[in-house]
């Protein structure tokens, strides 16, 4: 086995080029050297973990033409002559179309609890591949479906492809990233959540004036385009340097954020990060340690156990105001109404007088118009922070619901009558839908896969997706009923989600701008006596003095 230190020894450190750890919770640039500016300004300095994350996102992507496909392809003509059972005029025809849209969440939920402990096995990196494989298997089912059963079964699979690539992408971009454009470049997975969206909605828009079967064929077939792409792409970019350390393979941990960084193993600062996540690793692995003594000992039995316990630990103290975070983020995410208004969106354009053609395409300036918010958090996340954004966000969406629910209680038994409420209905439902995607669209995606400790991120990003996924069941199961039964009311009841949203994210909600993810124990306060950080000043310096160990040997080699 190659020495740990073989990079060391191959280029010897200065002696007075010194590292200090961080022991508090201040921004990296309030304390020490960065790698660049914060913000959009530093992901171009920092391209190459940029081209990393954005290859990455291609996941997003997937997911994301996934669902814009099926919204269009669930009311082609072309489509209900194949799938009668899912036609207007079917009997249970709601219920069996209901069951084909849950495939795709019940799939995910599995794929997103699942990939937690297969992206700790495997890598991050080899994790994605397996999603994607899985993901094309789906893709291929649905694409050849003869009949109900088949299309499906083929959803199910997809789903489960899709549940691994939402949760894994995020945990990979967060793990490469530099602390100054870690959130920009995380927002990039909600990005191409909501690109994908737009590019399935006019594909399909398109498709549908084919004549035959290929018009909703082809819209699947495509989809195993840009995931084919990623399975294979994502082989030629580096593991995670963070994966690496966690499986005790440091001097490869450390080659791997040279090339990230794009700067020599020697830099003060890919040295600093380095010790950091060699620190926290050891530390986390001492405290899981301590708790489970019994479980240590190497055996199968003994790595079940401690895998099982180990999902439990996200629960316990030093970890549960995250999962805590990380779980709620996704719950408002989805109760904050984005999909009642989503659903309700054709009624009121149907009501304004526009004919079916046009309620198509005002569905697609929707999905534009949460790009574009989405767009600008690529520079906000990193500039104003993730609390400010979910806190102005949790506003506006609460101001547009109540108007909203306003105009629907007064004016919906006639809205031709009412044209003035009517467009102010939609030009509230843009607003929202900006403000959505700025704040409440990428952030639940970005903090989870950076607020957990090394030892847990993958099961804690998967508990936070799975969150969503269980959610955005949950939502779609309720959302119809809440808005034909209760008119304004459905509105009435998500502007309370999203005023509680702004309370919980006031009091519960830290700020991770600018942090490494090695400084979120302080950031959540999770080191709370004087023997634990003690402890972990024992590591740290423990790390130091081998270092200079191994230097010295090093230049005495030479």
């Amino acid at each position: 086995m190659e020495s740990r230190f073989q990079e060391m020894k191959e280029v010897p450190i200065p002696a007075d080029e010194g590292v200090k750890f961080v022991h508090h919770a201040e921004a990296v640039w309030q304390q020490r050297d960065p790698y660049g500016p914060p913000g959009f300004k530093g992901v171009f300095i920092s391209y190459y973990a940029t081209l990393c994350a954005a290859f990455a996102a291609i996941g997003g992507m997937v997911f994301g033409y996934d669902q814009g496909v099926v919204s269009v392809i669930l009311v082609m003509p072309q489509f209900l002559a194949r799938f009668t059972r899912v036609s207007e005029t079917a009997p249970g025809a709601g219920f069996y179309k209901g069951l084909m849209t849950a495939m795709i969440e019940l799939g995910a939920f599995l794929g997103a609890f699942n990939q937690g402990w297969i992206a700790d096995k495997y890598s991050r990196k080899h994790s994605i591949v397996i999603a994607v494989v899985i993901f094309t298997i789906g893709s291929v089912v649905q694409t050849a479906a003869m009949d109900y059963a088949m299309l499906t079964v083929g959803r199910l699979v997809g789903g489960i492809g899709i549940g691994m690539l939402s949760m894994v992408a995020p945990l990979y971009i967060s793990e490469i990233s530099p602390p100054e454009v870690r959130g920009s470049l995380l927002v990039l997975e909600e990005f191409c959540i909501v690109f994908g969206i737009v590019v399935a909605f006019w594909i399909t828009y398109g498709t549908r004036y084919m004549s035959g079967e290929w018009a909703w064929r082809l819209p699947f077939l495509l989809q195993m385009v840009p995931s084919t792409v990623l399975g294979i792409g994502i082989l030629f970019f580096p593991f995670s340097p963070r994966w690496l350390a966690s499986k005790g393979r440091d001097s490869e941990a450390l080659r791997s954020l040279g090339t990230l960084r794009q700067l020599p193993v020697t830099d003060h600062r890919v040295q600093q990060e380095w010790f950091d996540i060699r620190a926290e690793v050891a530390f986390h692995r001492q405290s899981s340690a301590k708790r489970h003594p019994t479980l240590q000992s190497k055996s199968n039995l003994n790595s079940l156990k401690l895998e099982l316990v180990s999902w439990m630990d996200c629960f316990r103290k030093g970890c549960w105001r995250r999962t805590h975070v990380g779980v709620g983020l996704m719950f408002f995410q989805q109760f904050v109404g984005i999909n009642a208004l989503i659903y309700y969106s054709p009624t009121l354009f149907e009501t304004m007088g526009l004919n079916y053609s046009m309620q198509l395409i005002m569905s697609g300036v929707l999905n534009v118009t949460q790009l574009v918010g989405v767009s600008t958090s690529i520079w906000t996340i990193d500039r104003f922070g993730r609390r400010p954004l979910l806190l102005w966000g949790s506003f506006f969406m609460t101001i547009s619901h109540l108007i909203i629910a306003v105009f629907v209680g007064k004016y919906s038994q006639n809205w031709p009558a009412h044209r003035g409420p009517g467009w102010a209905s939609a030009a509230l439902l843009l607003f929202y839908m900006l403000s959505f995607g700025a704040t409440w669209g990428p952030v639940p995606w970005a903090m989870p896969s950076e607020i957990f400790p090394s030892s847990l991120r993958a099961k804690g990003v998967a508990l936070s997706t799975c969150s969503n996924w269980f959610n955005n069941f949950i939502i779609g199961l309720i959302t119809p009923p809440l808005v034909q039964n209760t008119g304004f009311g459905a509105y009435a009841f998500f502007a309370v989600f999203c005023l509680l949203s702004f309370v919980w994210t006031y009091f519960f909600v830290p700020e991770t701008r600018g942090r490494t993810l090695e400084q979120m124990d302080h950031v959540f306060k999770d080191i709370s006596s004087e023997e634990e950080e003690a402890r972990r000043r024992a590591i740290e310096a423990d790390i130091i003095a081998s270092h200079h160990r191994n230097v010295n040997s090093g230049i005495q080699d030479q």
